[in-house]
C-alpha cells in the first residue's frame, strides 16, 4: 500500500512540474526585463521546494530534490537572467524545453558533435563511497531517462554525464571541476561563480577574485547538499556537509592561488598528487560527509528500496515466463 501511494505521489508531482514549467516557458514572451522575470518565477522555484517532502523513499526524495530543487531551480534562475540552456537561441521547442528544464541534459547545438559512447558511462567503481552501487544507480537512472527522451521523442541533444573518471583526480580543482558530479558543477559555474568572478574580480583582482569565488561556490554547494541530506533524513541539520565543502572550497582556493605564484616553476608528478588528493577526499568524506547518512540509516535505506524494486521486477519477469 505504501509503495502505491509512492507512485501516486510520484505521478502527482510530475504533473505538477510539467505544468508548472510549462508556466515558465511563456514567460520570455510574456515579460522581457530580468527583475519583473525573476519575480514571476520565484512562485515556482519556492513550489519545487515544496515537491520532494512528501516523498517517504530514500531515492525517489534525492531524485526529485536533484532535478527539481537544484537543477531545474538554478535553470530558471539563469532564465530570468536571459542565461543558461532554457534561454538559448532561437528558443527551444515546447517539450525540449520542458525535458532540458526537469532532466539532466543540454539542447545540442547546431554543429555540434554528438557526446563521446563513454561520456555518460557511470560505473560504481568511481564512487568513493561504502555504498557505492546507490550512486551508480541513481545514476544511471537520470541516463536512461534522458535516452528515453532522446530515443523516443526523437530530440537532439547532449546527455550530461554525472561522472568523469573521479578516481582519477590529481588535484582538488582536477576533482571537483572536471571529475565528479559534473552537473552540478556545471550549473553552479554559471549561477556562482561566474558571476562573482564578473562582480569582484575588478575590485579584488583576478587571482583573489577567482579565490572568493571558489570559496562561495562551494559554500552554496555545502547549503544545497546540506538541505538534500534533510529531505532525505528528515533529522535537524549538523552542518557536517557543509563544513565538508567549505573545507575543500578552502584548499581548492589555496590550491589554485599556490599554482598561479609558482606559475609552472614547480611541479608535482601526478603519481604524487593523484594518492595525496584521494586521500583527503576519502578521510575528509568519511569524516564530514558520509556519517550523517550513515548515523541516520538513510544508506540502509536507500539499498532496501532499491532491492525491494529489483526483486518485484524479478519476480514478475518470472511470473510472465511461467505464464508463457
Amino acid at each position: 500500500m505504501e509503495t502505491i501511494e509512492e507512485l501516486k505521489t510520484f505521478i502527482s508531482v510530475l504533473f505538477c512540474a510539467f505544468f508548472s514549467i510549462s508556466y515558465c516557458y511563456l514567460i520570455p514572451e510574456q515579460i522581457s526585463n530580468n527583475i519583473p522575470r525573476l519575480l514571476s518565477i520565484l512562485p515556482i522555484i519556492a513550489t519545487f521546494f515544496i515537491l520532494p517532502l512528501p516523498f517517504s523513499t530514500v531515492n525517489l526524495t534525492f531524485v526529485i530534490f536533484f532535478c527539481l530543487v537544484w537543477l531545474a531551480n538554478f535553470k530558471l534562475l539563469l532564465l530570468a537572467f536571459n542565461h543558461g540552456p532554457l534561454a538559448s537561441k532561437p528558443r527551444l521547442p515546447f517539450l525540449v524545453f520542458i525535458s532540458t528544464a526537469l532532466l539532466p541534459i543540454n539542447p545540442q547545438k547546431s554543429g555540434k558533435n554528438m557526446p563521446r559512447p563513454d561520456s555518460g558511462k557511470v560505473d560504481a567503481t568511481q564512487v568513493p563511497s561504502h555504498k557505492p552501487i546507490v550512486l551508480a544507480i541513481k545514476a544511471l537512472g537520470f541516463a536512461m531517462a534522458a535516452l528515453f527522451v532522446k530515443f523516443y521523442l526523437g530530440f537532439n541533444f547532449e546527455i550530461e554525464p554525472q561522472f568523469n573518471e573521479p578516481y582519477l583526480g590529481t588535484s582538488l580543482q582536477d576533482f571537483w571541476g572536471r571529475r565528479w558530479n559534473l552537473m552540478s558543477s556545471s550549473i553552479l559555474r554559471h549561477t556562482v561563480y561566474n558571476p562573482i568572478r564578473k562582480k569582484w574580480d575588478p575590485i579584488l583582482g583576478q587571482l583573489k577574485g577567482q579565490m572568493f569565488g571558489i570559496l562561495v561556490t562551494f559554500f552554496v554547494s555545502g547549503i544545497m547538499h546540506e538541505l538534500m541530506f534533510l529531505y532525505m533524513t528528515r533529522v535537524q541539520p549538523t552542518w557536517e556537509v557543509t563544513c565538508f565543502l567549505v573545507l575543500h572550497g578552502a584548499c581548492t582556493a589555496i590550491e589554485v592561488a599556490v599554482k598561479k605564484t609558482v606559475k609552472g616553476r614547480f611541479q608535482l608528478h601526478r603519481w604524487v598528487t593523484w594518492p595525496i588528493t584521494m586521500a583527503f577526499v576519502v578521510v575528509t568524506g568519511g569524516w564530514l560527509l558520509f556519517p550523517q547518512l550513515i548515523r541516520n540509516g538513510a544508506d540502509v535505506k536507500a539499498i532496501q528500496e532499491i532491492s525491494f524494486l529489483v526483486n518485484f521486477a524479478r519476480s514478475k519477469w518470472e511470473r510472465n515466463e511461467t505464464n508463457l
